[in-house]
Formats: structure tokens, C-alpha cells, sequence
């Protein structure tokens, strides 16, 4: 049963969703390629869980590997991997397209996570099988919209759209992996396997990782501070004092948020024949959030 909100939740709510809508266009402005800040935001995340994860929870850690969470551990892994995928993806993609149009594609996560869901057998309301062709019809329109701007926009849609899924997986395979684990050593494990996982594909390509100028760095640890540790523990927190339905909505948010700093600070504004496509697609994500086809579980941090 949740508690009636109080000023400190909304007060995390509204610092949850700043937070989370800072990352496409701090992503976009960093001078700095999109794989090398994913290495970074993931790496130094982790580096700051790890000694609160070495005190607070060393038994379960060595369970991992020695004990009877070995089988968590391996989702655990998995997640880490799909969450790798989820940020190569998006991260790309809001360099290549609007801050505004790879916002709202990669929010389709819960629309792919209903589909994940029917192939494990559930049955989705008709609800959510109506808010899925709006999205889609609307993620149709947004991308249809590029094509006049760009190929390098479409790509960014394309690879936008793959975070979204990838984000769907990560999310399935957290469900399994929470089972038996606390959520600082789940989230201690994706954000390591994430990171190695990142690194790997950006020395086979060689990506530069350092040499930066001081405002990419600045970037670099606004991302780890704001979207990766501070705007989804304050989701967390009010999770257990709104309805995980309400904070799913209020997330939606992040698609007028990022836009809305992207023109106020990298005077950006999104191609206006995309804005209807845009529209109905976020319509759409929320129609299949209230047929109750997402889960529990959060979106990973952009």
C-alpha cells in the first residue's frame, strides 16, 4: 500500500525527471564520442557502488561465484550485457538525430517489454495492444519525418529504436535476477559487465577514451551524478510511496524535459513534422503503461 505523496516526493520526482532529462543533451553536447562517455558513466558508477557494495553486502557478492546465487549472478551478467547494447545504441543515436526524437524512441521500452511479454506467455489487455499500434504508428511518423532531414537521423532513429529493445531485455532479465539479490549488488554487477563490456568494443574499434577537454569531463561526471545514480534513486525512493504505474507516467516526461533543455541550451528544436509522430508516440507508451503490461522494475538510467 502506498503512502498519500508528500512534498519530499514530489521534490525527488521533480529532481528524477530534471535529472533523467539531462542526459541526451548533455550526450549531445560532449565532445567526446558516444561509446567512450557510455565506458565512462557505467566505469565510474560502478566504482562508486563498489566499496558500498564490498561493506554492505560481501556475503551476497561471494555468493555470486561460490554460493547459491550463482544462477542470479548469471542473469545478473546478462542484464549487464543487454544494458552494454541498450547504451552503445541510444547513446549514438542522440548525437546522430533530435535530442527529442531518440528521447522518445528509446521510451518505447515498455511497449517492446508487453511484446516480451506475450512470448512468455502472457496475455496483454486490449488496452496495451492499442496503445502498441499508436506507438508504433507515431514512432513510424517521427522516423518517417527524418527521412527528409537526413540519412545520419534515420540511423540515430534506427539505433535509438534498438536501445529501446535492448532496454526491455535488460529489464526481463533484471525481474529474474532480483529475485535472490539486493538491488546494490544487482545493480553493482550490470553496471561492471555493462562497462567491461563497452570498454571491449571500444578498443577493437579504437575509440579515443581520454584526451577530453575539461567540459567533456564535467559532462562526463554530470552523467554519472544526475541520470545514472541521483535521478533514478530518487525514483526508487518514490516508489514506495506512489504506484510504480504513476512513476512509469511521470517518466514519460524525460521526452519534453530533454527537449525542452536542448533548446534552451544547444538551441536545438526538433524537426516540427516530427512533433506529431512524437506526440502520438509518447500517447501510445502511456496507454500500454496503464494496461498494465510494463513491470515493476524501472527503465535503465539514460
Amino acid at each position: 500500500m502506498h503512502h498519500r505523496p508528500d512534498p519530499l516526493t514530489f521534490a525527488a520526482l521533480t529532481i528524477a525527471v530534471v535529472s533523467i532529462s539531462s542526459s541526451a543533451p548533455m550526450i549531445a553536447y560532449a565532445a567526446a564520442p558516444a561509446l567512450a562517455l557510455a565506458v565512462w558513466r557505467n566505469l565510474l558508477a560502478a566504482g562508486v557502488l563498489a566499496p558500498v557494495a564490498v561493506v554492505r553486502r560481501g556475503p551476497e557478492l561471494r555468493a555470486l561465484v561460490r554460493g547459491d546465487r550463482r544462477r542470479e549472478g548469471g542473469y545478473s551478467l546478462l542484464a549487464g550485457a543487454a544494458l552494454a547494447v541498450h547504451f552503445g545504441a541510444w547513446m549514438p543515436s542522440a548525437k546522430l538525430t533530435s535530442v527529442a526524437t531518440a528521447t522518445a524512441l528509446v521510451c518505447t521500452q515498455p511497449v517492446w517489454q508487453g511484446l516480451i511479454a506475450t512470448r512468455q506467455g502472457k496475455r496483454l489487455p486490449r488496452t496495451t495492444w492499442v496503445g502498441i499500434g499508436m506507438a508504433v504508428a507515431g514512432a513510424a511518423l517521427a522516423t518517417g519525418a527524418d527521412i527528409a532531414v537526413s540519412g545520419k537521423a534515420i540511423l540515430g532513429d534506427l539505433l535509438a529504436l534498438v536501445g529501446a529493445v535492448a532496454a526491455a531485455v535488460y529489464t526481463a532479465l533484471g525481474e529474474r535476477a532480483r529475485t535472490g539479490l539486493s538491488t546494490t549488488t544487482y545493480t553493482l554487477v550490470c553496471y561492471t559487465m555493462c562497462a567491461v563490456g563497452l570498454l571491449a568494443v571500444c578498443l577493437i574499434g579504437q575509440v579515443r577514451l581520454v584526451g577530453f577537454d575539461s567540459a567533456t569531463w564535467l559532462v562526463v561526471l554530470g552523467l554519472v551524478i544526475g541520470p545514472q545514480l541521483l535521478g533514478h534513486s530518487m525514483l526508487n525512493y518514490a516508489l514506495h510511496r506512489i504506484s510504480a504505474t504513476t512513476v512509469s507516467i511521470l517518466v514519460l516526461l524525460e521526452v519534453p524535459g530533454s527537449a525542452l533543455i536542448a533548446w534552451a541550451w544547444l538551441d536545438q528544436i526538433p524537426p516540427l513534422p516530427s512533433l506529431p509522430g512524437l506526440s502520438l508516440l509518447v500517447a501510445g507508451v502511456a496507454v500500454v503503461v496503464l494496461g498494465g503490461a510494463r513491470t515493476r522494475a524501472l527503465p535503465p538510467p539514460q
